[in-house]
């Protein structure tokens, strides 16, 4: 069974969470493109965790984790990330942790360029993380990049990275008027870091097709949502990277795979960090209420989420671009508080109502049509049942399958691992 996992909406949809939850039945896990730039929570008896870089399986002692091809990985933050979990009590081994050869190093002039950029924009940034993820993945395919299977060839970094800077000082001192990156800084960073990953480095392009040859159940985590995608998300305020489940095989590093199955996570309200149109945003003390709700604030830079009701004509969009086969809906318990629950169930644009998820300037100008449903008030975080929901709560949940088009399957009622509800 080949199963991904990927995000409806602007990311931060719970996915690690779900990651976690459905890994129990997975041998394999792989993360498939992105880097450091968004975060992955997940609670369990261990405690809190957040993985900004490692596949979210990695806190099951029985599976193994794949750091796939589509990735950009920063060896310094990677190794934090591992030191972190070790004094948790969860080690990493070379036999839980496969890096593929092919991903690509993201290196600290990443972040400084990516930095560089965001101040030059000033008013008009695009709310990136600053960690160098658009840089990165611009010198991938630029040719300029150095991947992370160089790690294994020492002998060739100096001349490699020489080469690499004397084109990418013309950007960073040339143009910005920062000061030159050296090869001697790089190689340091290399030594430091690369040479303590080296073991974890392999051909996952060979591991992965003799999981699938024996027959392993292999999940596929993606990062941030469908609408983030920079193909088919709310460009330019997107991520570098696909976040469709579509690029799940060819980013994890088997492209001739067949996914099995597509589980697309929504929260039952929406949220967004970052930069761009956000057509249901909610400001003010409604939009306070619900951010410590449901304790909005980024994973990955601890930035408030701007935050507002359910999104159906964002939702149903990015239910069908990620071809979900079922649903997972998460936070519904962040609702109680609400005696009326709205929904946006249409935008107007320019005086004409659609339900046609628009692009470019016309999603600038959209603007959100609500309904509002009664709302459960009380604790449903007990629940393990959908027949223990209070029946208002049942009743959003159906009209939520009813606007999307999907099926939901998972229902989230809290934040640890067994707080779910499976339908059917």
């Amino acid at each position: 069974m080949l199963t991904a996992i990927a995000g409806i909406n602007w990311g931060d949809e719970g996915k690690g969470r779900m990651v976690d939850l459905l890994s129990q039945d997975y041998g394999v896990i792989v993360r498939y493109q992105g880097g450091n730039n968004a975060g992955h929570t997940v609670i369990n008896e261990r405690g809190k965790f957040i993985l900004n870089l490692l596949p979210s399986g990695i806190l099951r002692e029985d599976t193994v984790n794949v750091m796939g091809t589509g990735m950009v990985i920063d060896l310094a933050h990677l190794c934090g990330e591992i030191d972190e979990l070790g004094r948790h009590g969860v080690s990493v081994t070379p036999e839980q942790l496969k890096i593929s050869d092919r991903a690509v190093i993201c290196f600290p002039y990443h972040g400084a360029q990516d930095v560089l950029e965001e101040e030059r924009l000033g008013d008009k940034k695009f709310g990136s993380t600053r960690r160098g993820i658009a840089p990165v993945y611009a010198d991938k395919y630029m040719k300029k990049a150095i991947r992370v299977g160089d790690l294994l060839c020492p002998d060739t970094w100096r001349e490699r990275l020489t080469d690499i800077l004397s084109w990418k000082n013309l950007t960073l001192a040339g143009g910005y008027g920062s000061g030159e990156v050296t090869a001697d800084e790089c190689l340091r960073w290399l030594e430091t870091y690369g040479r303590r990953l080296a073991p974890f480095v392999c051909d996952t392009t060979h591991y992965l097709t003799d999981a699938v040859a024996r027959g392993e159940n292999i999940l596929f985590e993606a990062q941030l949502g469908a609408l983030r995608d920079i193909d088919f998300g709310i460009y330019p305020y997107t991520t570098s990277s696909q976040t469709l489940a579509a690029y799940a095989p060819t980013g994890a590093g088997i492209p001739a795979a067949k996914l099995d199955c597509t589980v697309g996570v929504m929260k039952a309200y929406s949220s967004c960090v970052g930069e761009g149109p956000f057509t249901v945003e909610m400001f003010g003390d409604e939009a306070a209420r619900l951010r410590e709700a449901g304790e909005e604030y980024g994973a990955a830079t601890g930035r408030p989420r701007r935050v507002g009701a359910f999104d159906a004509v964002a939702s149903r969009y990015g239910v069908t671009i990620q071809g979900a086969d079922c649903l997972a809906l998460t936070k519904l318990d962040v609702l109680s508080y609400l005696e009326k629950i709205p929904i946006c169930t249409a935008y107007e644009i320019d005086g004409t109502r659609t339900t046609e998820f628009p692009v470019g300037q016309r999603l600038v100008r959209a603007r959100p049509v609500y309904d509002y449903m009664d709302g459960f008030r009380t604790d449903i975080s007990a629940c393990r049942d959908i027949r223990d929901l209070p029946k208002e709560a049942v009743a959003y949940v159906r009209r939520l399958e009813e606007a999307v088009g999907c099926p939901i399957r998972y229902l989230s009622v809290g934040p640890a691992r067994g707080d779910y509800i499976a339908i059917g």
